[in-house]
């Protein structure tokens, strides 16, 4: 394979979810992402709560793909799929999880730019806006970045229209209302909570977006 037939194909992502944790992510990058292929999109059945000593019964050993999303919620079955993209050269992101070898942001809008993540890590993670400002109210909305529920795009047609002095909290605010996330969820260790996050990581994006508008087409 030569190099430009490597930068046609698209890169293919291997999602894992438990119970349908994965499907709204998975929805929002097919729906927004650009040359990225969802290959494989294992959805495994709620699994009883207690220790599974055999975690292979439930996830293949040939994982293939660019980039392994880990949306697993027993703590047996996340930490094994880990272990196995760590064996293969695989990385694997596992949001609000703490796991070794994995890259664990906060949310998946809390992921920062990382090499190695393809178009993947260039097109999800940390929000990105570009503003149009015209008459004092938000006149567009482009996404640079974004998160993988979708979120960041979705919330736009709300934010269009509202004066600037007001639009950073009312981003914050529909955001928390578009976020698939549990509102009574808080991460033990920092105690604080995925809803929350979220609604601040898009109020921080259209702030900055704001202090340096493009201007809008005549």
């Amino acid at each position: 394979m030569t190099l430009d037939d490597k930068k046609r194909r698209s890169f293919k992502l291997v999602i894992f979810g438990e119970g349908g944790s994965g499907n709204c992510k998975a929805a929002g990058i097919e729906t927004y992402g650009r040359d990225i292929e969802i290959e494989r999109f294992y959805d495994i059945p709620p699994v009883l709560q207690g220790i599974i000593d055999e975690p292979e019964e439930f996830i293949p050993e040939d994982l293939g793909g660019d980039l392994v999303l880990n949306f697993l919620r027993h703590p047996d079955l996340s930490e094994y799929l880990v272990k196995l993209c760590v064996a293969r050269g695989i990385p694997v992101i596992a949001s609000g999880q703490h796991i070794p070898g994995a890259i664990c942001p906060f949310t998946c809008c809390g992921l920062g730019r990382k090499r190695g993540l393809g178009p993947y890590g260039e097109q999800f993670g940390l929000p990105e806006y570009r503003a149009e400002i015209k008459d004092g109210r938000i006149a567009g909305l482009q996404v640079r970045r974004g998160a993988s529920c979708g979120a960041t795009w979705q919330v736009i047609p709300r934010i269009i229209g509202v004066p600037v002095e007001r639009a950073i909290d009312t981003i914050g605010r529909e955001i928390q209302f578009l976020c698939k996330v549990s509102p009574s969820t808080f991460d033990p260790i920092s105690g604080k909570s995925p809803l929350h996050f979220a609604g601040e990581v898009h109020m921080a994006a259209l702030k900055k977006a704001i202090s340096n508008p493009t201007v809008p087409k005549s």
